[in-house]
């Protein structure tokens, strides 16, 4: 899973959306709101399309989808599911990229939510998802980290749960593991190298993670595992360089 960046949208779409919002308010209040046939709709016009585009820019060129970063992303995604959350159907920052597999498949209208109501899922354009996940090279699969006390941190649990991440998706998990090989391969490879361009190494280590691994490998739990420790204390220097550009992978 990959942090983004969240971008703003075009003028002519955010005032959409504000006044979608609002004819929903409306239409609650008077209990005719009618959410799939609202959100159908709106969804075809074109600001709302223009949303979509957006969307698929904060995901990348690959256009992944923003939960699992393995199937292409197919349409906007509700963070809080539409149909239980009506108030934050046009909301922004409610909106994510999402795959077939994620939006219905699995997450569907599950949403867990802590005793202070706070979300129990991972929203990757507000949260860093390596401070809740842990990732297993070996299997491909997700977990949640864990505190020095033995505990899973609970967004993480509840994350990998929804989602199925923790290897109920078999072909989820090859593509995190061959993702994961090849950023390995790579740092391996220039661990041998006599000279170092870290700027092409950047663009390299872009190019063989498909998945989001590379936030594991340099900000989350990998960056204590070999070869990636050995990398951070052979090269100092070029670490930082790569934690800072990998800020939002």
């Amino acid at each position: 899973m990959r942090r983004l960046r969240r971008k703003p949208l075009p003028k002519k779409a955010a005032e959409k959306l504000k006044k979608e919002q609002q004819t929903a308010a409306a239409l609650r209040r008077s209990k005719t709101l009618d959410v799939d046939k609202t959100w159908s709709r709106s969804r075809r016009t074109k600001p709302l399309k223009s949303v979509f585009q957006v969307l698929k820019l904060m995901a990348g060129s690959r256009e992944r989808c923003m939960y699992c970063g393995d199937s292409q992303g197919t349409d906007i995604e509700h963070f809080w599911p539409k149909a239980k959350y009506p108030a934050r159907m046009f909301r922004w920052p409610n909106l994510l990229l999402g795959c077939t597999s994620c939006g219905r498949d699995y997450k569907g209208q599950k949403f867990p939510l802590s005793n202070k109501r706070k979300p129990l899922l991972v929203d990757p354009t507000s949260d860093d998802p390596w401070d809740h996940l842990d990732f297993d090279p070996a299997t491909g699969n997700l977990a949640p980290r864990y505190d020095s006390k033995g505990n899973p941190e609970a967004k993480g649990e509840q994350t990998v749960d929804v989602l199925g991440l923790d290897g109920r998706r078999e072909s989820l998990a090859l593509g995190y593991k061959r993702s994961f090989k090849r950023i390995r391969d790579r740092i391996l490879q220039i661990m041998t190298a006599q000279n170092l361009d870290v700027s092409l190494l950047i663009t390299q280590l872009r190019e063989d993670d498909e998945h989001g691994v590379l936030g594991w490998c340099f900000r989350g739990a990998g960056m204590n595992e070999a070869p990636f420790s050995d990398f951070r204390q052979t090269y100092p220097v070029e670490w930082a360089a790569c934690s800072k550009a990998f800020r939002f992978d």
